[in-house]
């Protein structure tokens, strides 16, 4: 049997992350966690899916929250989910499975702090993906019709806050700083194509696959 593998894929919000991670999934004929985490979660717990969906790095309703101001992930507001259950007791339990599904077969996780929870997994990858924000406004706003250019511009900087706030506070270290990860690369030099086969021979050399 094949000794198990994962990668994992931080990025900033319109690099084509997620879009990278599901052209290595193809690939490695492997699945890949994204959004899927949440509900996997939600099972295994018992919970009710929302109370992860609000604790989440990139939870529903991003865009408005971010466009009416920045929201540190793990501060409460004092609402019936605060009391249920903290942001970290929430974390833990997504950890969990993020542990469980690495330890059941090789997969690829996208963001969800996976690097640093899988630490210690014997045979990981950390990739970050970064591009030039001219690219990230367009691939916004093909995704959010009628959203102009300058808020575009202001709600991606504060997804990289939020973002950034959920990792650091998480994992005590430096989101999208390259001491941090295995390989950070902009996905404007090459686009996407040419950005994930790049990714795929630098992982390919390093797990010796």
């Amino acid at each position: 049997m094949e000794e198990k593998f994962i990668i994992n894929i931080g990025r900033e919000l319109g690099s084509g992350g997620k879009a990278i991670g599901e052209r290595l999934a193809k690939m490695y004929n492997i699945h890949m966690y994204d959004k899927k985490l949440i509900k996997l979660a939600a099972e295994e717990s018992g919970l009710c899916q929302k109370f992860f969906e609000k604790a989440d790095e990139s939870n529903k309703g991003f865009i408005s929250s971010l466009m009416g101001g920045l929201r540190v992930p793990f501060i409460g507001d004092g609402s019936i989910y605060d009391n249920y259950l903290s942001n970290d007791a929430l974390f833990k339990i997504q950890s969990d499975v993020i542990r469980k599904l690495a330890a059941e077969e090789s997969c690829i996780f996208i963001g969800r702090c996976a690097d640093y929870i899988l630490r210690d997994h014997p045979r990981h990858v950390n990739i970050f993906i970064t591009a030039d924000m001219r690219d990230r406004i367009a691939r916004l706003r093909e995704t959010n019709a009628g959203i102009s250019e300058s808020d575009a511009e202001i709600y991606l900087e504060k997804a990289d806050k939020k973002r950034s706030s959920y990792y650091n506070y998480y994992s005590n270290k430096t989101w999208g700083a390259a001491a941090t990860y295995h390989l950070c690369i902009n996905s404007s030099v090459f686009g996407l194509d040419r950005t994930t086969e790049y990714i795929k021979q630098f992982i390919d050399e390093k797990l010796k696959l």
